[in-house]
C-alpha cells in the first residue's frame, strides 16, 4: 500500500496549511528556508489547492483523480460534491469524531480493524460512509487502553454537525451529508476543478 511519508510540519509551511486542520498543536510560522517567491502562475495556484487536499486527507493521485472523476459524473458543482466525498472517508469521519488524534493515526486504526460501520468490521480508511450509517470502536477494541483512556478523557471534541457523536458509547451516526463549510481548513475547490478539466 502505498503510503506518503512527507514531514508534516515542513508540508504545511509550503502549502500554507495550518497543522492545527492536521490535528497537530505545533505551531509552523517559521520559514527557515528564507524568502520564498511570493507570486504564483495560474496553475501554481490550481495544483496549490490540489496538493493541499491530497495532503491534508493522505490521498495519493491514483485515488484523487478517481474521486475527482465520480464527482464530475454527478448532479451539482464538482468541486462541492468532490469535497463531500473525501470528508466522507471512514479515516477523515474517525477523525472527525475525535476517536483519533490525527488523520493518520486515523487511517492506521482503520486499517488495523478498531472500528465497525453498522455493527460490521470496516478496515478500509476509503469506505465512503452514507447517511444513517453508525461507526463506532469494536467490542474488541474497546477493552484496550488506548480506547478506554478515550472513553475517561474529558477533552472536548466538537464534532462537525453532519456527525452526531455519542462519547460515551464511543460511537457516531452520519446525520446528513458534509457540506463545504463544514471542512476544517481554506479551500477553493473551483481552481481543483479548473486543473482537472483542462
Amino acid at each position: 500500500m502505498a503510503k506518503n511519508t512527507q514531514p508534516i510540519l515542513k508540508r504545511c509551511r509550503t502549502l500554507g496549511v495550518s497543522p492545527a486542520a492536521m490535528g497537530y498543536a505545533k505551531s509552523s510560522n517559521k520559514n527557515p528556508g528564507g524568502q520564498r517567491r511570493t507570486k504564483k502562475s495560474e496553475y501554481g495556484l490550481q495544483l496549490t489547492e490540489k496538493q493541499k487536499v491530497k495532503f491534508v486527507y493522505g490521498i495519493l493521485e491514483k485515488q484523487f483523480r478517481m474521486y475527482y472523476e465520480k464527482a464530475e459524473r454527478m448532479n451539482g458543482n464538482t468541486g462541492e460534491i468532490l469535497l463531500s466525498l473525501i470528508e466522507r472517508r471512514l479515516d477523515n469521519v474517525v477523525y472527525r469524531l475525535g476517536f483519533a488524534a490525527t488523520r493518520r493515526e486515523a487511517r492506521q486504526l482503520v486499517n488495523h480493524g478498531h472500528y465497525t460501520v453498522n455493527g460490521k468490521r470496516v478496515n478500509i480508511p476509503s469506505y465512503l460512509v452514507s447517511v444513517g450509517d453508525v461507526i463506532a470502536v469494536s467490542e474488541k477494541s474497546c477493552s484496550t487502553t488506548r480506547f478506554k483512556m478515550l472513553k475517561e478523557n474529558d477533552k472536548f471534541v466538537a464534532a462537525p454537525k453532519w456527525l452526531d457523536r455519542d462519547k460515551n458509547n464511543l460511537q457516531g451516526k452520519v446525520i446528513a451529508l458534509p457540506a463545504k463549510e463544514d471542512i476544517d481548513f481554506e479551500i477553493s475547490e473551483n481552481l481543483i476543478v479548473e486543473l482537472y478539466s483542462k
